[in-house]
């Protein structure tokens, strides 16, 4: 079979780049995660599974890498700085393109006689070594075309492969070496340097995981963001003119009003079940909370009075992690 076939059919399909690389490519990522782990102790217990995910069964010989791009999807500005960008748009939904193309891409390789697998790899790391993007200081990956507005899809098979150059160097930057802007951006410090980051005070990782009470300074911090993060990106120079935003993603203008915060507030446990947790399933199930706690320190950190009205509201909320977190507010804010 033929490699050319292979990345034919992903640009077919609408992916912006194909890299195929053997299947021992993370060799040099176990120590890099030993390092991060060394810098960051306390984020241990974080980084952990990830080592779990360089460990590929036997029997795969070969890893097809894929990377598209989402900079072509409209962001609704009363979402934009509240829900990161990529989630708002993510591939991964049944009902996107991206999915189909995703599920298409699977039949086609199987077709081929390949033995085919989709479990989850360090997929930042394959892109580099398969040479279709670099690291940037942020720790996302860069392509020349749609910066970081990029996803990672990758397949396993078994079969070995005519294979691309293999980026002997996967750390090798897109960055100038003079350029910290997303370093300095970071709320939270979570960046220090270049490509080294603590997982544990990430915005994105704090709103998806972070546990009953965040320390009141991190919430500071944290801004608006109610569900993700786009600073690091955002401030990028090597994203400038980079978002084309033309077309709609399915669905998403169907529940703009759900995500405002005043209205995630209101929400009740099947509304989140039907709505909210479709999309946007890190928080799990039972992730409602969170999403209050959230929308409340949206609301305060905005420091727009028609939100004081609500706040106080919630001081009184029978769910102490929410009531909680109001009441921060009222003091935060003097009201």
């Amino acid at each position: 079979m033929s490699s050319l076939e292979i990345k034919r059919k992903a640009r077919q399909l609408g992916y912006s780049a194909c890299g195929i690389i053997p299947a021992n490519a993370f060799t040099e990522y176990i120590q890099y995660l030993d390092k991060r782990v060394e810098s960051f102790p306390g984020s241990k217990k974080l980084y952990e599974p990830l080592y779990e995910m360089a460990s590929l069964p036997e029997n795969v010989k070969s890893i097809i890498v894929c990377t598209q791009e989402y900079a072509r999807y409209k962001i609704p500005d009363s979402l934009n700085g509240l829900i990161g960008r990529s989630l708002l748009c993510d591939g991964r939904i049944p009902y996107s393109y991206e999915f189909r193309a995703k599920l298409e891409f699977s039949d086609y390789l199987k077709a081929l006689g390949l033995d085919v697998a989709q479990p989850e790899i360090p997929f930042r790391w394959a892109a580099a070594k398969a040479g279709i993007g670099k690291f940037g200081r942020n720790n996302f990956i860069f392509s020349a075309e749609h910066g970081s507005f990029i996803r990672i899809a990758a397949w396993l098979v078994d079969k070995e492969l005519e294979y691309d150059s293999v980026e002997e160097d996967p750390l090798s930057s897109a960055c100038s070496e003079q350029c910290q802007q997303c370093v300095k951006s970071c709320p939270t410090k979570a960046l220090s340097g270049a490509l080294s980051m603590d997982r544990s005070h990430c915005v994105a990782h704090l709103s998806f995981f972070a546990g009953d009470a965040l320390d009141e300074d991190v919430r500071a911090q944290m801004g608006r963001w109610i569900y993700g993060c786009d600073v690091c990106q955002d401030v990028c120079p090597l994203n400038k003119d980079k978002l084309k935003e033309k077309e709609e993603f399915p669905l998403l203008s169907d529940i703009e009003e759900s995500l405002q915060p005043e209205n995630i507030m209101e929400m009740d446990e099947s509304a989140y079940t039907n709505i909210i947790f479709p999309r946007f399933w890190y928080t799990g199930k039972d992730g409602l909370w969170r999403w209050k706690c959230s929308a409340l320190r949206s609301m305060i950190n905005s420091g727009e009075e028609n939100y004081h009205s609500v706040i106080k509201k919630y001081a009184g909320h029978a769910d102490s992690r929410i009531s909680e977190t109001a009441r921060w507010g009222c003091g935060r804010l003097g009201i």
